[in-house]
């Protein structure tokens, strides 16, 4: 089993809204994704609710079968969906991936 972890840092405004909106619709789109996608074995997305100077604005606890399975659901249209909007509303983002 491999875990991927991903933090996001949204912009202040991006795609002609602000940083709360953009979160909201973020995690609207991440949680659509298990019901569509089958390689994902486990799917959790988490708000940050203490804001400090180091504060990631949420994050992405997901597992899969393998490397592979990992990059195949990267590839499906529909996670390409949300990786373009991520593109687009985060200020940064870092990742996490180990074997468990």
């Amino acid at each position: 089993m491999l875990k991927h972890i991903v933090m996001f840092k949204l912009k202040e405004r991006a795609e002609g809204s602000d940083r709360p909106t953009n979160i909201k619709a973020l995690q609207e789109k991440l949680e659509a994704l298990p019901a569509q996608i089958k390689e994902i074995k486990f799917f959790e997305v988490g708000i940050n609710s203490i804001e400090t100077s180091v504060a990631y604005d949420m994050v992405l606890v997901s597992e899969f079968e393998s490397k592979e399975a990992l990059f195949s659901y990267q590839k499906q249209p529909e996670h390409v969906l949300v990786a373009n909007f991520v593109g687009k509303v985060c200020e940064s983002r870092v990742v996490v991936d180990y074997v468990i």
